[in-house]
């Protein structure tokens, strides 16, 4: 891809900075675990939701953060006007709490996931070669993916409220932790959610989401094990006289 930015590195930095700066991904896909631990001790309404909102907008910075040395500066900026507009949307429906602003919050962040994720997915389709960075990008797409579709669902249940049911509560609106947990459960295949669609347009998402997570796997997920491990057998008919690079499995 033409117009690509170079990997930003500091010799000069310590150790565990070089690490981070060297495994972007891999602190995007710790920010977003850390993120699905911390939810439900998190209020979601009030100063708690402008909290997660906060943290939201941190989770995309290291979005754009991760894609930067892979996509071209034109993407790039698209990533942070995607990023910004979504994330002082969603700031400003957890002061205002308005469905004017919650509706295009939730489009525009499922839209910058997607996009993150499929910047991601190129990266990891750039070459025959298996870092380590590109071993963590496998779960941070994984979870871009995951974001993605919940808050297509938040976007759907403005629309169609009542879209989704529960055990719990089933005439209520689920709460973005359901919906996060829903996407999960679906884009893994375990079929362990209690969340479920009950209209057309909402099981038609779904089915979607489960569709891409079958493919996901297939495509991404054995390619980066086929390299592995065909690497590996090519090593060990090969002299050790030229190792391979430290950022190389």
């Amino acid at each position: 891809m033409t117009g690509t930015l170079a990997p930003v590195t500091d010799a000069k930095a310590p150790r565990s900075a070089r690490l981070l700066l060297r495994h972007p991904s891999a602190v995007l896909l710790a920010a977003q675990l850390i993120g699905v631990l911390l939810y439900p001790f998190v209020p979601a309404s009030g100063e708690g939701r402008v909290l997660l909102e906060v943290f939201g907008a941190l989770v995309l910075a290291l979005a754009i953060w991760s894609v930067r040395h892979t996509a071209g500066r034109g993407q790039v900026l698209v990533s942070i006007a995607l990023g910004i507009a979504a994330s002082g949307l969603s700031i400003a429906d957890a002061i205002q709490g308005s469905w004017g602003l919650a509706l295009p919050s939730a489009l525009l962040h499922a839209l910058f996931y997607f996009w993150a994720a499929g910047n991601l997915m190129v990266y990891m389709l750039a070459d025959h070669d298996v870092t380590v960075d590109e071993l963590f990008a496998v779960g941070a797409t994984f979870t871009l993916v995951a974001w993605a579709f919940a808050y297509v669902f938040a976007a759907l249940q403005l629309v169609q409220p009542g879209c989704f049911t529960a055990a719990v509560d089933p005439l209520a609106q689920r709460t973005w932790v359901e919906l996060l947990f829903l996407s999960f459960t679906n884009l893994t295949s375990t079929g362990l959610s209690d969340i479920l669609p009950v209209t057309a347009h909402a099981r038609s998402v779904v089915m979607i989401e489960q569709l891409a997570g079958v493919g996901y796997v297939a495509l991404f997920v054995s390619r980066l094990v086929g390299l592995t491990v065909s690497r590996n057998i090519r090593g060990t008919g090969q002299s050790r006289a030229e190792p391979p690079a430290a950022d190389t499995v």
